[in-house]
């Protein structure tokens, strides 16, 4: 869960970051003043996103729990949430193959 909440909130080496970089690097790259102010607008509420994100992690493990009850999930659950924690660690690192793979897909939509 945590590394989903940094992925979100936008933190280096996770695929939420590059994916944040991405758009605002095509927003700055346009050179319009229009979209280069949506970028900056972009930047402060991911900032501000970023704290309600943030927020979760430390609820979830630095408060004091409310009850003293206990959560466990299946196993087939605890793999899914593996392998999504270690795709988001992946895809953040080389992010490469699923940037084409998005850049082939906006094409081809678009040339129809």
């Amino acid at each position: 869960m945590a590394i989903a909440m940094f992925s979100l909130a936008g933190l280096p080496p996770l695929v939420g970051f590059y994916a944040k970089l991405a758009v605002l690097q095509a927003l700055i790259a346009s050179g319009h003043a229009i979209y280069i102010g949506l970028a900056v607008f972009a930047v402060i509420m991911s900032l501000i996103g970023a704290f309600y994100y943030l927020r979760v992690v430390k609820v979830m493990y630095f408060d004091a729990p409310v009850t003293a009850t206990t959560v466990s999930a299946p196993r087939d659950v605890r793999m899914v949430l593996t392998i999504n924690g270690a795709l988001i660690l992946i895809l953040g690192i080389v992010p490469g193959g699923l940037m084409t793979l998005c850049y082939d897909a906006i094409v081809a939509t678009l040339a129809h």
